[in-house]
């Protein structure tokens, strides 16, 4: 094994896959400075900065895809995805489908997510729920190095559209450019177990649609995904403290689900608590619920969301996005 940070691990795998397949290309805002190495190996033709119009660089992605080629296209952040989304909802998610399966979209979305460090709620989202109600579309959510290396050449092999979320507190290089804006007075809860960490030697593909038990216990299920896995786990370790046996599973992959996974882990514990950065209404979180109720397992059920816009203040962005003593103020209330 060795070792490599978040974003490293992604670069590696897309190197990888872009050496062995020409038909991969990369395009999006910046990304002759945002991806140098991959600019400097491949050059222009392969690694192409856009305009800033995601509506036009999606658009491109997804008529690219149909004529051949397997592009990775990467959006700033999530959020600007409402500015293009007419071609990934209304034309890629469907081309197969109303085609019958003579076309199809095999591309990538690559976009940054999540808050934690004071850009507020036009920039701060994680909308991995929404994006993931649309049939056709799959959505991965990586937590740490290991992961983020095998879904990104998963993706990338997929022959459909993948949405590919990189949570910002696990990117190095988000941290560096934040830290190189003179933001230097804040204090980011960086997972370290998820900014860095050990990889294969060799990078393989790592099923979407795969969860994984991080932690195994009796008395409770927690169920999370992106830099909140890191939360659970550590809520996890204080509530053994305390003797209760928390299980961590990492679904790693919001659309496909795996459903079956947190369906075994809660007809054993009898209790669930989804842990999600992102909004709690019409949500993963409620379609978890969903899942165990309509499976006939009887269980307790709690969630800790974003329920409302994301505030600027940095003390109020902190209390809004799920925390450790969020988890373990709603572990307690299932443990009653």
């Amino acid at each position: 094994m060795k070792t490599m940070s978040f974003a490293g691990a992604i670069e590696d795998a897309l190197m990888k896959a872009m050496s062995e397949d020409p038909r991969i290309v990369v395009f999006g805002e910046d990304v002759h400075s945002i991806r140098m190495n991959l600019f400097a190996k491949f050059g222009e033709m392969r690694v192409r900065s856009t305009p800033i119009s995601e509506s036009a660089f999606l658009g491109a992605a997804v008529t690219a895809s149909m004529a051949g080629l397997r592009p990775v296209v990467e959006l700033l952040m999530i959020d600007f995805v409402a500015v293009g989304v007419d071609a990934l909802v209304n034309h890629a998610a469907k081309l197969e489908g109303f085609s019958g399966g003579r076309w199809k979209a095999p591309m990538v979305v690559r976009a940054s997510c999540g808050g934690g460090y004071g850009d507020g709620g036009q920039h701060e989202q994680s909308l991995w729920g929404w994006l993931a109600q649309i049939p056709g579309l799959k959505v991965v959510v990586p937590s740490n190095p290991a992961d983020a290396g095998g879904l990104m050449l998963s993706a990338i092999q997929d022959e459909g559209p993948v949405i590919y979320l990189e949570h910002k507190l696990l990117a190095d290089y988000w941290i560096d450019g934040l830290a190189d804006g003179g933001r230097t007075n804040l204090d980011y809860d960086i997972p370290e177990a998820g900014a860095r960490g050990e990889v294969p030697r060799t990078w393989e593909p790592i099923p979407i649609g795969e969860a994984k038990v991080l932690r195994d216990g009796n008395d409770l299920t927690m169920v999370s995904v992106g830099v909140s896995v890191h939360r659970c786990l550590e809520a996890a370790t204080q509530l053994a403290e305390h003797g209760v046996q928390a299980g961590v599973i990492d679904l790693r992959s919001i659309a496909p689900l795996d459903t079956d996974a947190v369906c075994r882990a809660v007809e054993r514990t009898g209790r669930l608590l989804v842990v999600d950065e992102d909004y709690k209404h019409f949500s993963l979180s409620g379609e978890l619920a969903a899942v165990v109720m309509e499976a006939g397992i009887t269980a307790q059920f709690a969630r800790v969301c974003v329920e409302d816009t994301i505030p600027f203040d940095r003390r109020r962005e902190a209390e809004a996005l799920p925390n450790v003593a969020r988890i373990l103020e709603a572990a307690s209330g299932l443990r009653a």
